[in-house]
């Protein structure tokens, strides 16, 4: 775990990752420290593809990749197509639903071209690599794994870790199968050591046990050191959970999330967490992410315009976030914007029902409240009555003062 004491760091990447806040334990810092002012070091984060997209939880670890990246070493980018079809039970209340080979197939292949905004991919020493963890864990036999690898994990230990614990104190179903995700996590990062010479793991703090866990490993086996470091859980000013908004998941791909929606949710940051969010999000230099931070009043919001821009330029291109910043511009001066989310209707639809298809509420329920508390909109104009009806051929909703939509109904 981190040394309190050790803040004075040798190589670039401890003191960049240091700076920027993204550094919450890690495993023998003065060993990885020195291996990374003298060497490339090789690491790597872990992402399951249970979706066609990662989502904006999943941001400060890509920035991770990023980060080692730009302090010249090499990223490796593993998708978990074999612990996929399993799940990772870390602080999750109920397993997880068992995907095809084919879906996990077509997830990782979506999934890489978020990547390739963030990351410089190629066959360079410090050029970055994804590879899939089923092109090893198919090919176990059950026998020889337990054999060789099992030996070296007490049952006794893996009960403690928390992400075990919650579930069996909350008295929810743990399989074997998910109980056996932490082992494989462990044989991944063997597997990359002896494959890519990869010497660190990076993840979220939930991760850490699993980190660890693969670091003994091979050490035992190989007697290989390696290292581990983990980022904090990152919350919202007022406490919540990082991606998560009324509308749902914040996706990092275009096809699940419009560039204005995206461009959207980080204008609408809190503005104690502006100053953080452009330090672990964005690119720019310190000293101007310090005289940002300082702005007070309404003057903070030009801040929140710059991480929006550059947040949405890093995973959506610049195209697109000069785009939704105009859009937003002439949304809020009054016009209608060609970059907001939309829908095509057949037919006239209420007030209710166009809420509800644009997004901005999960249920009819949810958009009746939110009707009645007067946070609902047709071109301006506040709505009170639940079956208003939308009118034709192009009406732009609003859902309180940030989020905006138009709807289209065909003739």
């Amino acid at each position: 775990m981190r040394p309190a004491a050790m803040t004075d760091y040798k190589s670039d990447l401890l003191r960049v990752l240091d700076k920027r806040g993204y550094i919450h334990q890690l495993t023998d810092a003065e060993g990885l420290d020195a291996r990374a002012a003298s060497a490339v070091v090789p690491g790597y984060i872990g992402f399951d593809p249970t979706a066609p997209s990662l989502h904006v939880g999943s941001l400060v670890q890509i920035m991770m990749l990023r980060r080692l990246q730009q302090a010249g070493h090499k990223p490796i980018v593993l998708m978990g197509g074999g612990t996929g079809k399993i799940g990772d039970p870390s602080f999750k209340d109920e397993a997880r639903r068992l995907m095809t080979a084919e879906t996990i197939g077509a997830n990782v292949a979506s999934i890489r071209t978020v990547f390739e905004r963030f990351l410089t991919f190629g066959d360079g020493p410090t050029d970055a690599v994804m590879v899939d963890n089923a092109d090893w864990l198919d090919a176990l036999e059950y026998i020889p794994f337990l054999r060789d690898i099992g030996q070296h994990f007490s049952i006794n230990r893996m009960l403690s870790f928390d992400s075990v614990k919650l579930r069996l104190d909350r008295e929810q179903s743990l399989s074997f199968l998910e109980f056996n995700y932490m082992i494989l996590q462990a044989y991944d990062f063997l597997e990359l050591s002896r494959r890519l010479d990869c010497r660190l793991q990076m993840g979220g703090s939930d991760q850490w046990g699993n980190i660890v866990n693969g670091i003994e490993l091979a050490r035992r086996v190989d007697g290989q050191e390696v290292y581990g470091v983990t980022t904090p859980l990152i919350t919202t000013a007022d406490g919540g959970k990082m991606g998560k908004t009324m509308a749902g998941a914040v996706w990092l791909n275009e096809e699940m999330l419009p560039s204005y929606d995206y461009w959207q949710f980080w204008r609408n940051t809190q503005d104690a967490d502006v100053g953080r969010f452009l330090r672990l999000f964005t690119d720019l230099p310190l000293d101007e992410i310090a005289r940002l931070e300082a702005l007070e009043g309404a003057e903070i919001n030009a801040a929140k315009e710059i991480l929006a821009n550059e947040a949405t330029t890093l995973c959506r291109g610049r195209d697109a976030a000069r785009t939704a910043q105009e859009t937003a511009q002439s949304t809020f001066g009054g016009g209608a914007g060609e970059d907001l989310p939309s829908v095509t209707v057949a037919a006239p639809i209420t007030i209710v029902e166009a809420l509800t298809l644009l997004g901005f509420a999960k249920s009819n329920g949810e958009a009746r409240r939110l009707i009645k508390g007067g946070g609902a909109r047709i071109d301006g104009e506040a709505v009170a009555d639940e079956g208003a009806a939308v009118p034709a051929p192009e009406a732009r909703i609003s859902a309180g003062k940030k989020r905006h939509g138009i709807v289209l109904t065909q003739a």
